[in-house]
């Protein structure tokens, strides 16, 4: 692979990386939740639907430390997007749900990565998507630290 590849594949994944933000960005200050950020709509989606999880394992997803994520849940259940809730067999641990209206903002937010990716694949044979998301993974393993680690799907 010549270096000119490398570099316009580089490019598109710079160009994509900040559409992507871009788009979102756009969309939610035009729409009904406009008064949400990018970080706080992760942090939704990251809460999930129906999966009522602790403080620690939306830290662990997002990848931000314990603090942050108590400021950011502040901010989300003042403006009503999310709960507290207790735990039913020990008090002490404190879950986290989404409100009517975060499990809106969830709908919406997986809505457009949905229709995202059904374009990106769109042409696409199944052993193309196949070698797409080996790629990603690879790209993933970088980003993450680890080895070359790819799986054997292909």
């Amino acid at each position: 692979m010549t270096g000119d590849v490398k570099q316009r594949i580089n490019t598109k994944l710079v160009q994509a990386y900040r559409d992507i933000t871009n788009i979102e960005e756009k969309e939610l200050k035009k729409g009904p939740f406009s008064d949400l950020s990018i970080k706080e709509i992760h942090a939704i989606n990251a809460i999930s639907m129906y999966e009522h999880k602790t403080s620690s394992q939306v830290s662990k997803e997002l990848s931000i430390n314990p603090g942050t994520l108590t400021a950011t849940v502040n901010n989300l259940a003042r403006k009503g997007y999310v709960l507290r809730l207790r735990g039913e067999h020990d008090r002490r641990v404190i879950r986290l749900g989404l409100t009517r209206k975060g499990r809106s903002v969830y709908r919406l937010h997986a809505s457009f990565h949905r229709k995202m990716v059904d374009t990106f694949l769109q042409g696409f044979s199944d052993h193309e998507i196949s070698l797409i998301e080996k790629a990603i993974d690879h790209l993933l393993n970088f980003l993450e630290g680890r080895p070359n680690t790819v799986s054997t799907r292909i």
